[in-house]
């Protein structure tokens, strides 16, 4: 196959953020080193001048910003930013740490090719501060998951999990910056299955490799702790 038709095939990817864009730049790392075979169309944030953007910029992948707060109501908010997203026709939109609650309508339209990473081992620990949530609950393990959006929020079918033990010494902070590392490892992963035609949404359940996979989706014990 030759280069122009090796780019012709890279899955189009947008990638929303609120913040500096950890995972977005995991992402980015991985299409540079040669391991993720998507091309990021677009990032595109709800807040200005966060760092997710200049991360964006410095690798050479356009950038806008549409402000929540411009808008009268979520579903305004939505309804642009479907069209914003939709303008660069991509296969797979990547929430990396988009701090909104989205719309059913909005995550309809989507449904099946939107990704999102959430710092918990769900179903445990949906919503925030997850962290300190599993040390308060006394939990051995806590770590984190990638899975489909749908319109319960981080309620949709699991695809892969890492987990890491939780240290008697830990606290918010040090779990926090343990279950992120991970975080950088099981994202680009599951873009990278999904890009390859190896991960799907099939009737409300992830399917991997032709097999539908357990609640908790595929699972990754991080040794490095």
């Amino acid at each position: 196959m030759s280069q122009a038709a090796s780019q012709a095939v890279k899955l189009r990817v947008v990638v929303l953020i609120s913040g500096s864009g950890s995972n977005l730049q995991a992402l980015i790392d991985g299409v540079a080193g040669g391991d993720l075979p998507i091309e990021i169309a677009a990032v595109i944030s709800n807040r200005p001048e966060v760092m997710g953007l200049t991360r964006a910029s410095k690798a050479g992948i356009p950038t806008l910003v549409l402000d929540h707060k411009n808008f009268a109501s979520r579903e305004a908010f939505d309804i642009e930013l479907m069209r914003t997203i939709d303008a660069y026709t991509p296969g797979l939109v990547v929430l990396a740490g988009f701090m909104r609650i989205l719309t059913p309508a909005f995550t309809e339209h989507y449904l099946g090719r939107m990704l999102n990473i959430h710092p918990s081992l769900l179903p445990k620990f949906q919503g925030l501060h997850t962290h300190q949530r599993a040390i308060d609950a006394g939990e051995t393990h806590h770590g984190v998951s990638v899975h489909f959006v749908t319109a319960e929020l981080d309620g949709g079918p699991v695809i892969v999990q890492a987990r890491v033990p939780v240290l008697s010494n830990d606290d918010a902070g040090l779990l926090a910056k343990r279950v992120q590392k991970q975080e950088h490892v099981i994202y680009p992963l599951a873009v990278k299955w999904f890009a390859e035609g190896k991960l799907k949404m099939t009737n409300g359940k992830t399917e991997l490799d032709g097999e539908l996979l357990a609640e908790n989706g595929y699972q990754i014990e991080a040794n490095d702790i």
